[in-house]
């Protein structure tokens, strides 16, 4: 049985994040800004179902999914982008997939 992962995270590293917005389309401001923040995660989590709050100093945004299927996430806080992702629950982690823009 995967862990309840409810709480509030802290990032701590974001490796390559400058790339990963570069192959994304972000606009260099946008990079520079969003390379330079420190968001928290609070997670609810409902046996497979997710609701992610990502709180920073510059926008806050939040997204609700199901584990297993795919959902369309807005990127509030970085570039409004709407995208087609889905998620993925192990053991002790999530994982989400961008699968395309919309």
């Amino acid at each position: 049985m995967p862990a309840n992962l409810s709480g509030t995270w802290d990032m701590v590293s974001n490796v390559n994040f400058e790339g990963y917005m570069v192959a994304l389309g972000v606009d260099f401001p946008t990079r520079k800004i969003a390379s330079m923040l420190k968001p928290q995660k609070v997670i609810k989590q409902d046996g497979d179902c997710f609701t992610i709050q990502t709180l920073s100093t510059l926008k806050n945004y939040e997204c609700s999914f199901k584990t297993g299927e795919e959902f369309e996430e807005v990127t509030k806080g970085m570039d409004n982008r709407t995208s087609k992702a889905a998620s993925l629950h192990s053991v002790n982690s999530i994982y989400v997939y961008v699968l395309g823009k919309l």
